[in-house]
């Protein structure tokens, strides 16, 4: 038997499970809100399934694709004018004014926290010497990742026809950009003190996202609001070291449904930690009195459920012994994780301390004494 929803892990690296080649682990109850997904952040498989791949408007909760593009930019610190035509736009904003002198990593900030318009507008510019261009770099990174129900009109998630994405298009995005170190600590900054202006000034910005406070473990999301798409908020949250993934398209009341969503979704998921399975672990060295200690390469968290628990096969694959000299580091064997058979997980185990043998010390100690002698010659 199969364990529902198994997920596959190839060289110790997640890969994405298609949203409709795989069951939901979850579709009921249904939440208040035109479309939904919970999705697991590691494995990419879908946690919670409503109407998932419809093509809706999603306001402001495209500056993630701009923030993303944005942080993949060089010199984030390097100050620069502002274009005067792009910041002058409707809506949210940082408060940018002609002439104010900026960094990029403020304009993500500004649009992260401040769902500012006028940053997202003038990193566009920034990065891509235009609007239409900065869209159009949108648009490819989009297909890039998968989302293939997307298209992006504004970089601010201004209404603009066609400006559409789905709430699994959404999911994608967010798990991608949560492999920037920087997107996380801008994401999950519940205020920041920045200086810009004209001459820069220091201000505070402070986050949209109230589940930063209110929510048990979130650690990054993005509001949108127009009349055209409604509330729309995309999160993340990690608990036990795993992640989940939320997103709400034309959702009423988001807050709340977000908390329900990762309360259902969290309490079917249990946290596997391969790289426990080396723990104590040693190996004969031959010729040595003491072992080499393992460890696992990687240290990941699976995240199962309990029929995927109960079905859990874990092998560590060693040599009865190794010779020295063992480096750290050195590659020594494997530790393999099934499910029904199938390989879920798979990562090398090295040696955790290095093991050289003693005639070797003595030989450098016999080096180091004949140098200073040849230096007193």
């Amino acid at each position: 038997m199969k364990a529902k929803g198994l997920f596959c892990l190839a060289m110790g690296l997640a890969i994405a499970v298609s949203a409709q080649a795989a069951e939901p682990l979850m579709t009921q109850p249904l939440v208040e809100a035109k479309a939904a997904v919970v999705m697991e952040a590691l494995t990419g498989r879908v946690v919670f399934w409503q109407n998932g791949d419809d093509p809706l408007p999603m306001a402001s909760t495209t500056k993630i694709m701009a923030t993303l593009l944005a942080l993949e930019e060089k010199n984030l610190d390097e100050a620069f004018v502002a274009d005067a035509d792009a910041i002058r736009v409707e809506g949210s904003s940082m408060g940018l004014r002609e002439g104010d002198t900026v960094t990029l990593r403020t304009l993500c900030y500004g649009m992260m926290l401040a769902s500012g318009n006028d940053a997202a507008n003038a990193a566009a510019v920034r990065c891509c010497g235009s609007i239409p261009a900065f869209v159009e770099q949108m648009n490819r990174r989009a297909v890039e990742l998968g989302m293939k129900n997307t298209c992006f009109v504004t970089p601010s998630g201004l209404d603009g026809e066609g400006h559409k994405s789905t709430a699994y298009d959404m999911a994608l995005l967010m798990r991608e950009a949560l492999k920037l170190p920087d997107f996380r600590e801008i994401a999950s900054a519940k205020t920041a003190r920045l200086e810009y202006g004209n001459p820069p000034y220091a201000r505070t910005l402070t986050n949209h996202n109230k589940l930063l406070w209110n929510c048990d473990g979130v650690i990054a999301g993005k509001t949108g609001f127009t009349k055209t798409a409604g509330r729309c908020l995309v999160s993340a949250a990690e608990r036990n070291g795993m992640t989940l993934i939320c997103v709400t398209l034309g959702c009423p009341d988001d807050w709340n449904v977000h908390s329900e969503l990762y309360e259902r979704g969290f309490a079917l998921l249990q946290p596997f930690a391969p790289a426990d399975l080396a723990n104590g672990v040693t190996l004969p060295v031959v010729g040595e009195k003491r072992p080499v200690g393992v460890a696992a390469e990687e240290r990941v968290v699976l995240p199962l459920t309990v029929e995927e628990s109960e079905l859990m096969e874990t092998k560590l694959l060693l040599p009865p012994f190794v010779y020295a000299p063992v480096g750290q580091g050195e590659s020594l064997g494997r530790l393999e994780c099934r499910i029904g058979g199938t390989l879920v997980y798979s990562c090398r185990i090295v040696a955790a301390e290095q093991v050289v043998p003693d005639f070797v010390f003595q030989e450098e100690k016999k080096n180091f004494w004949q140098m200073l002698w040849n230096k007193k010659e």
